[in-house]
């Protein structure tokens, strides 16, 4: 049997075992699909084949902890879908920097405290948001900053819109309650 032919649980399990060549197979075979899902999921394929590349890199590493080795695909873009959302929060959090740095010159107009308090007021934001737990904190970002819809973040981190939207009322009130000394 070629290589070629093999099923994913197979290639799967011969990349477990060490085999590259089974790897690279389920590369090519996968790959479009990954890049697609990608650059869905980022809003822009300059990043999909990094993205991709990394979350490559990690599956080889990490394909000896593969429960199931006929879900490789799901497997793969799960590993895509972190990669994507570090890249989200990386984007989010760029954002939010620039938008305090470009503040800076009207806030000069104010005065020195008024600068503090609002660069304190932005971090304490950035803390809160940390402190979510992981799925609050995917959705929160998904929606507050990249703008996403509620079904565009359930098919992201896959829920179902109601689910987002529970996570998103325990995130927002969460974090309101953490900031509401800076409103």
């Amino acid at each position: 049997m070629r290589l070629e032919d093999a099923t994913d649980a197979l290639l799967a399990q011969r990349s477990a075992d060490g085999d590259d060549r089974a790897f690279a197979v389920l590369v090519r075979r996968h790959a479009p699909f990954l890049r697609g899902f990608a650059a869905r999921y980022l809003g822009s394929t300059l990043e999909a084949d990094d993205v991709v590349q990394e979350a490559l890199v990690t599956a080889w590493r990490r394909i000896g902890e593969l429960r199931d080795p006929s879900q490789v695909r799901s497997w793969l873009t799960t590993a895509v879908a972190r990669r994507a959302t570090d890249v989200i929060r990386t984007r989010a959090r760029r954002r939010t920097e620039g938008i305090a740095e470009d503040q800076d010159f009207e806030d000069r107009r104010d005065g020195p405290d008024r600068t503090v308090e609002q660069r304190e007021a932005t971090r304490a934001l950035g803390r809160a948001v940390d402190a979510l737990p992981q799925d609050q904190r995917d959705a929160w970002i998904l929606r507050e900053i990249a703008g996403l819809s509620y079904e565009e973040i359930a098919e992201r981190v896959g829920s179902t819109p109601a689910t987002v939207r529970g996570r998103l009322t325990r995130a927002r009130r969460t974090v309101l309650a953490t900031i509401e000394e800076w409103r």
